[in-house]
């Protein structure tokens, strides 16, 4: 590539580092890349980073050594997330948007890149600097937020189907429970979709009691994987036995399907377990 002045080059690194999140990038790349000094692409990287921080971007982790570079982490700042939930759950407070069974249709929202990129990023926030080889979803509604945080993570997906397909070749098969209609389902996995001993993040749209998220770590275990961690979009905050614990949540409902009253949404546990980092 041919020389640039120091604003393009910036400009240039700022968009290498977004596209290739957690990959650690050996400062050599970048001084061939740009013809210049290890010393002021370091001086580049600093200036990259400060506004990363700054404007809630993420943070950029300096490995020193021959082996070393630098890796670009997501990040968010809860702050900025609470403002732009709070706009979200105003638009979701309909009375149409009520479903039998205590469920909110969500669909047209989950549907919005803008909205599921942003809600990729706050999730893939939350395991940046963690080891995770794959996000995890369930066909089908949770497949948009889970490619969004894979993308964020820089890792694959994978998706339990509900039932078997040929071109999937042998397949992992469990049977689960429901948690909120008490019904036997069964969910399965390909032999080929996940080495064994990986770790994953679990991501889904909506959650009652847990029983989906409890049937995909069940599942799991089959593939002696590891459950870094788990995050929904909304849960249910109504259901009183709970069969999963420690799972990230954006939003709240809570909901009496006896008592006429508007929509009860509130912020999820996310902004009681995390703080803001800016």
């Amino acid at each position: 590539m041919k020389k640039l002045r120091r604003s393009a080059r910036i400009a240039d690194m700022t968009q290498y580092l977004l596209e290739r999140p957690r990959l650690l990038l050996p400062l050599t790349l970048f001084s061939e890349r740009y013809g210049s000094a290890k010393s002021s692409i370091s001086e580049d990287l600093q200036i990259i980073k400060d506004v990363f921080v700054m404007e809630g971007v993420g943070d950029l982790e300096t490995v020193p050594g021959a082996a070393g570079g630098v890796k670009f982490l997501p990040d968010v700042h809860m702050a900025q997330v609470e403002e732009w939930m709070q706009e979200l759950m105003q638009g979701l407070r309909t009375e149409q948007r009520m479903l039998p069974g205590g469920y909110l249709y969500l669909s047209d929202y989950l549907h919005q890149p803008q909205i599921v990129n942003k809600i990729g990023k706050i999730f893939g926030s939350l395991f940046a600097a963690q080891d995770v080889d794959c996000v995890m979803t369930v066909e089908t509604k949770g497949i948009p937020l889970a490619y969004a945080t894979a993308q964020v993570l820089n890792v694959p997906i994978v998706i339990a189907r509900r039932d078997t397909k040929v071109m999937e070749g042998s397949v992992v098969s469990i049977n689960y429970v429901s948690g909120s209609s008490k019904r036997i389902q069964t969910m399965s996995l390909s032999r080929r979709a996940l080495p064994e001993s990986s770790k994953v993040v679990i991501v889904d749209d909506f959650m009652k009691a847990g029983g989906t998220i409890r049937g995909m770590m069940d599942l799991l275990q089959e593939f002696k994987a590891e459950v870094v961690g788990a995050c929904v979009f909304m849960e249910s905050d109504t259901t009183t036995h709970r069969i999963v614990d420690e799972v990230y949540s954006l939003i709240r409902f809570n909901h009496d399907e006896q008592v006429q009253e508007p929509i009860n949404l509130t912020l999820g546990n996310i902004f009681d377990k995390h703080s803001d980092k800016g």
